[in-house]
């Protein structure tokens, strides 16, 4: 099993909303963080091509002390960490 993010790696992106995407890496930052491309959740977001893909940048491993509510990464076969969702302003 991977121990850290390859270039053209898979891992799974948990969103700002606390939803995982298959995504793969696009550039790797030391160990400190990535830059990554998935296919969108969004419906609305198809074109000629099919659908969409879109990016992250400086995404934390979330077993890092950098990583906040989602916007983090994870190898697959690593377990969701459990987030507490920030509160309501």
């Amino acid at each position: 099993m991977e121990t850290r993010a390859t270039l053209g790696g898979h891992v799974i992106f948990t969103d700002p909303r606390g939803v995982d995407h298959d995504a793969l890496v696009t550039a790797v930052w030391g160990d400190a963080c990535i830059n990554v491309v998935f296919v969108s959740s969004d419906d609305s977001k198809t074109d000629s091509y099919g659908r969409q893909i879109e990016r992250q940048t400086s995404i934390s491993h979330a077993a890092s002390s950098g990583a906040t509510w989602g916007n983090c990464y994870r190898l697959p076969g690593q377990p969701k960490p459990d987030f507490t969702a920030p509160e309501e302003r």
